[in-house]
């Protein structure tokens, strides 16, 4: 399945590795819409869901594909829009819009399934420091990180955030079953885990330069959306802009801000909060990753874009594999 995935994504997609997007609403929003599937999967509707970020505009071509999830086919309408080309800062992706498809029921799609390494406390289990009754600090996983970071090529400070996230789902919301590969590809699609343009994560786990995508002004295929955080931020009273590792936009940051540091300051700039935002983000709605119609829901509602899906779903299972090396 890996190998189909990754022949179509280079055909469609080349250049988007490690790029951020910058047609970005993740306003409220929705809308439904109904795509015709397979033979197999027939006609479903999906909810359109405020989400993080996402890209609008004409779509030109669509090229299926068949997955197979453990021994089970996956369809996946992709659209090809001309060549494919990088998107860094300042820059807008060509501008496509896709409506979500169906998979057949039952299907699994755990990107590196089934043997990636689980996240694992330096002292076994999430317990807080003493004097903190409530706060686990992401610490606990440190040793842990250490040594997946030259495995995977993530700097262990970001690995340490993605597992964290993963196992305090895991105890609020067992029935999502979602890996901390999955946060990294999503995590090296939108900033290259925090390192986008030349940046690092502290040791605190906070980019030692700001993150910001472009002005959503309403240029170059951009949804408009009028500053909404007086520029806290993104640092821009007129426009807003995507901010942060996991590139929240501020009025979704509102909704899903988190402190999962314990640290007082919910902050899309630190990579523990962001990520445990997006962790949560990912299983509302009672979604389970384990499955392959649940993680492909879950990753397009962050990005309604299929070419989107299939490049987190690439870089999930190359880091899933050679996790598990």
């Amino acid at each position: 399945m890996a190998g189909k995935l990754t022949n179509l994504s280079r055909n469609v997609s080349q250049g988007l590795r490690g790029a951020w997007r910058s047609t970005r609403t993740g306003a409220p929003k929705a809308a439904r819409s109904t795509a015709a599937a397979s033979r197999t999967a027939g006609k479903a509707t999906a909810e359109y869901m405020r989400r993080p970020g996402s890209r609008f505009g004409v779509q030109v071509a669509v090229t299926v594909v068949l997955l197979g999830a453990l021994g089970l086919l996956a369809t996946y309408v992709v659209p090809r829009s001309g060549s494919a080309r990088p998107v860094g800062a300042g820059e807008s992706s060509a501008p496509i819009a896709d409506a979500p498809i169906a998979l057949p029921p039952g299907a699994e799609a755990i990107p590196g399934a089934p043997n990636v390494p689980q996240p694992t406390p330096t002292n076994g289990a999430l317990t807080p420091p003493p004097g903190n009754s409530t706060t686990v600090p992401s610490s606990t996983l440190s040793g842990w990180a250490a040594k997946m970071a030259p495995k995977v090529g993530i700097s262990a400070r970001a690995i340490q955030a993605y597992g964290f996230a993963e196992l305090r789902l895991a105890t609020a919301q067992p029935a999502c079953r979602l890996s901390w590969t999955t946060l990294a590809g999503i995590g090296r699609i939108e900033t290259n885990h925090g390192t986008t343009s030349n940046t690092s994560l502290d040791a605190n786990g906070r980019p030692l330069k700001a993150i910001r995508g472009p002005a959503l002004d309403g240029t170059a295929g951009n949804k408009a959306i009028k500053d909404t955080d007086d520029g806290v931020w993104d640092g821009d009273t007129t426009w807003d802009r995507a901010v942060g590792p996991m590139q929240f936009i501020p009025t979704t940051w509102k909704s899903w801000a988190t402190d999962a540091d314990g640290d007082g300051d919910a902050n899309p700039n630190d990579i523990d909060d962001v990520a445990l935002a997006a962790a949560k983000y990912l299983c509302h709605d009672n979604r389970d990753l384990s499955t392959a119609q649940g993680w492909y829901d879950a990753v397009f509602s962050y990005n309604h874009l299929n070419t989107y899906v299939l490049n987190v779903y690439r870089e999930a299972d190359e880091y899933g594999r050679k996790s598990a090396a």
